[in-house]
């Protein structure tokens, strides 16, 4: 599967409407921010990310493009099991860089078979 720009969550704004409004999931190696977009947003196929590697969690500039690489690799790989019109905020943790790639995989498909899909009454007439 590809990660193309429109997969991207890249305005403030919109990170900062999942943080806000968004719903949180613990994974242990890395958090899991997600939100429904709203029906008024503009229509964008399937659902969209922003990875956040901080030096605080994950370590100096290396450290943290590795993790950030890792966890959209993560994401590329899973994107379909993501409910559509979710945007999604990951957030790497020390265990992203010590996990192996599978586990995180797998953990990343547990927590969004945890999303619930999005009920008819929302998505309108």
């Amino acid at each position: 599967m590809t990660f193309p720009p429109a997969r991207r969550l890249t305005r403030a704004s919109e990170i900062k409407a999942v943080r806000e409004q968004g719903r949180r999931l613990e994974c242990r190696a890395f958090t899991l921010w997600w939100r429904r977009r709203p029906e008024d947003a503009p229509p964008v196929p399937g659902s969209r990310v922003c990875v956040i590697a901080s030096t605080a969690s994950v370590g100096h500039a290396v450290r943290r493009n590795r993790a950030k690489r890792r966890l959209r690799e993560v994401f590329r790989h899973q994107q379909t099991m993501v409910p559509a019109g979710c945007d999604l905020l990951m957030i790497a943790r020390p265990g992203t860089l010590t996990w192996p790639l599978p586990r995180l995989e797998d953990t990343f498909a547990e927590a969004c078979r945890q999303i619930p899909p999005q009920s008819p009454e929302a998505s309108g007439p």
